[in-house]
């Protein structure tokens, strides 16, 4: 599947199959994924967590959020800056703001954002990935160029990569591009994959 086109049908084929499912399956995997993820040393031992609000049907992280702050924890959410992303303070008073993608971002001000390679735990929203880790995402590459730096580092890999899905969302096999930055593990409501 290198095709641009295929990739896009892809996409709107996972996309459309994320949003068929029903309210009561959307919250019963929410609650399967977060106590799924929480079972996890790297949960456990993540003082910083960078989550993300569902949209487009996608598998609804605040579950496992409540519980990162019923622990102690500090989560954040991702806010678009150019090519890349931010990651600002999210709590339950957390005022929000659309962004040109309608997508509820922080309204923090950017004096308050951590360095993406500070973070403990990033959580990636995908849209398709397979057995061996590949992934597919909305095709802006923001996460790609945000924590791509990770790619020439040798020792320090930056902070534990973690893709979140739907089982439904797995496909047979992705071709990995040369900029993918590659996940350490994928989750879903009945696995976690570690690459």
């Amino acid at each position: 599947m290198n095709a641009p086109a295929e990739r896009r049908a892809l996409r709107r084929e996972m996309r459309r199959r994320r949003r068929g499912l029903n309210v009561s399956e959307r919250r019963a995997a929410a609650r399967a994924l977060a106590g799924r993820l929480a079972g996890t040393r790297w949960f456990a031992n993540s003082r910083t967590i960078a989550v993300y609000l569902s949209n487009d049907g996608e598998i609804d992280l605040f579950p496992l959020v409540e519980r990162a702050w019923a622990m102690g924890k500090r989560t954040y959410l991702p806010r678009l800056f150019g090519p890349r992303l931010w990651f600002l303070p999210f709590h339950a008073r957390s005022a929000l703001a659309a962004n040109r993608f309608s997508i509820p971002e922080p309204a923090e001000p950017a004096r308050r954002r951590i360095r993406p390679l500070f973070l403990d735990l990033v959580l990636f929203p995908l849209v398709a990935f397979d057995a061996s880790g590949n992934r597919l995402g909305m095709g802006a590459g923001f996460y790609d160029k945000t924590f791509g730096a990770v790619l020439h580092r040798t020792v320090w890999k930056g902070p534990k990569r973690v893709g979140i899905a739907y089982e439904m969302q797995r496909v047979g096999s992705l071709p990995a591009a040369d900029w993918d930055v590659p996940l350490d593990a994928i989750v879903t409501e009945r696995t976690i994959r570690v690459s």
